[in-house]
């Protein structure tokens, strides 16, 4: 029983402390708000780069991969066979990764946002 109540008891806590860390957001509506402890609100555009559906290079790391690892199967024969091509699947990957990171920041949509924020002095 003493597990549940632990268990519970820190659950609690983490709800809690999750909503002491709530932080206030600002939008455009608020630009020049003054508060009494001397700060404002100031807002800035900001040029946002959108990418493709996938931020996480897994397209590219896969294909690289393979292909690095088909490559790699080609060199050597035995132990050396298998090592070539583990090696070339590791590089295949990172270069793999590399190339779409690249094409996505070249292609990608690129937005103007208005972000706000605080300003203390």
């Amino acid at each position: 029983m003493k597990p549940i109540r632990t268990l519970a008891a820190l659950g609690l806590l983490s709800l809690a402390g999750t909503s002491l860390v709530h932080a206030q957001t600002y939008g455009p509506q608020d630009e020049g708000r003054r508060f009494n402890d001397g700060s404002r609100v100031v807002c800035n555009d900001v040029e946002v780069r959108r990418n493709s559906s996938d931020p996480n290079r897994v397209a590219g790391t896969a294909a690289g991969a393979v292909i690095g690892g088909l490559v790699g199967n080609q060199i050597g024969s035995g132990n050396g066979r298998k090592l070539a091509t583990v090696g070339g699947a590791v590089a295949g990957g990172a270069i793999g990764r590399n190339v779409q990171g690249n094409r996505q920041e070249a292609n990608g949509n690129r937005v103007v946002e208005t972000h706000c924020e605080r300003v203390r002095r």
